[in-house]
């Protein structure tokens, strides 16, 4: 019986609901300090986890891309499922090492192969001309997911803390059998080299000899880096405003809705006013939004973090789409998880320094430092950006055309 690839599409939409109604997101800060951490060890956590993902992130891409993206999804899926164990039954700050250790590593398998495997799916299907808006979907379930755990989340931690941890390992089980059931894309190209000259090969030409992709996966870690640094500064924002506790959740669900409904329509918005303009404005937002917040301790600042997570949604599928676009299918695991790579490496250098600041001075100064960190740096890529599509034949309104393609040994060029 002939596979219909069109079933990963569904299979690939409970692995991320899986991995994204995370009970436990709205009250983690709260979770932690319960045993006794800080804020500079919440941040060291984060930077931990981040740190796992990197080491693991271009081999599992890589890995992904030669065993198979279901191998490598359902590896990340065993391995998430006894993170969360551990989560449950851990009580000091060493555990909770471990236990972001194994997530860490887990996410890192999982990242990069959903992506190529959909947009691979697609191409089987002959559909690949719809990935932003498959993706913009798969980014809106996970973040529906997200904002309705939010709700059940915040209800389950009134009655304690321990809750949503038991509750989240059941959840991640979930992604196990789905992940047993999706079944591989065929990759075009594929080509058999040692595994570090292979994985080197393909950086280098990702970040070094490819300008245009080497500027697409920059830009996209920084903004990535910069909308996952505030989802770790909500929290406290919330407290130092003194939101009630049982606001938490459903703030958090609030923001994630937001997320999921803007990353839904970010391909037709972007057909409507074009890549510069949204691009642009998505920045524009990320930025202004971080200084802000530095500047005001008030209620009023949530409309503005409303406006920035409606901001993470446009950017989130619409600069993945512009990688896609320009990568080969034998590599685009492996490239995604360069991008991935990234993010986290950004994050782990720069968030145990904004949880320091944080305990040491005030979460305004810590909050003011990420902006203007990120800002300066984000006002370079978008310069060089926007100066891409205006002098770039292959960019037009809906992104990146399918001509630009990358060479690779033994062949003149790799199929899109």
């Amino acid at each position: 019986m002939t596979f219909d690839y069109r079933r990963n599409i569904t299979l690939l939409y409970i692995v991320k609901v899986s991995n994204w109604f995370m009970l436990t997101m709205p009250i983690v800060v709260l979770f932690f300090q319960a045993h006794g951490l800080s804020m500079h060890q919440i941040f060291t956590l984060q930077a931990i986890y981040s740190v796992a993902m990197v080491a693991w992130e271009i081999p599992g891409g890589y890995l992904a891309d030669r065993v198979g993206r279901r191998q490598s999804i359902l590896y990340g899926a065993v391995l998430g499922f006894f993170a969360f164990v551990f989560y449950s039954f851990s009580n000091s700050f060493v555990w909770f090492i471990f236990a972001e250790l194994l997530r860490g590593f887990g996410q890192s398998l999982i990242n990069g192969a959903d992506s190529a495997l959909l947009y691979d799916s697609l191409i089987a299907a002959n559909r690949q001309n719809d990935y932003s808006k498959y993706e913009g979907r798969t980014i809106s379930i996970g973040n529906f997911a997200e904002a309705a755990a939010g709700v059940i989340g915040g209800f389950l931690a009134s009655i304690s803390l321990h809750l949503p941890y038991y509750f989240q390992a059941g959840i991640a089980f979930v992604a196990i059998p789905a992940s047993i059931a999706l079944r591989d894309a065929p990759i075009s190209d594929l080509k058999k080299h040692p595994l570090f000259k292979d994985v080197f090969r393909i950086m280098k030409f990702a970040l070094i000899e490819s300008k245009q992709l080497r500027l697409q996966i920059i830009f996209s870690a920084i903004t990535g880096a910069s909308t996952l640094t505030m989802a770790w500064f909500a929290q406290p924002y919330f407290k130092s405003i003194n939101l009630p506790i049982a606001m938490f959740g459903i703030t958090w669900s609030l923001l994630n809705l937001s997320v999921g409904f803007t990353s839904m329509y970010a391909y037709k918005l972007e057909s409507k006013i074009g890549s510069a303009t949204l691009v642009a404005s998505f920045s524009i937002v990320l930025c202004a939004v971080y200084l802000l917040m530095g500047f005001f301790t008030a209620n009023f600042i949530l409309i503005f973090l409303l406006l920035f997570y409606f901001a993470r949604g446009l950017a989130t599928p619409t600069l993945k789409n512009y990688i896609n676009q320009v990568t080969g299918s034998d590599m685009r695991a492996t490239v995604l998880s360069v991008r991935n790579f990234l993010i986290r490496l950004i994050f782990a250098a720069l968030a145990p320094m904004y949880g320091w600041l944080t305990d040491k001075y005030t979460l305004s100064t810590a909050l003011f430092f990420a902006g203007a960190i990120y800002s300066l740096i984000t006002i370079v890529c978008l310069f060089y950006f926007l100066r891409a599509i205006k002098r770039n034949s292959n960019y037009t309104s809906n992104g990146i055309k399918n001509e630009n393609v990358l060479p690779m040994p033994g062949s003149e060029s790799t199929q899109m």
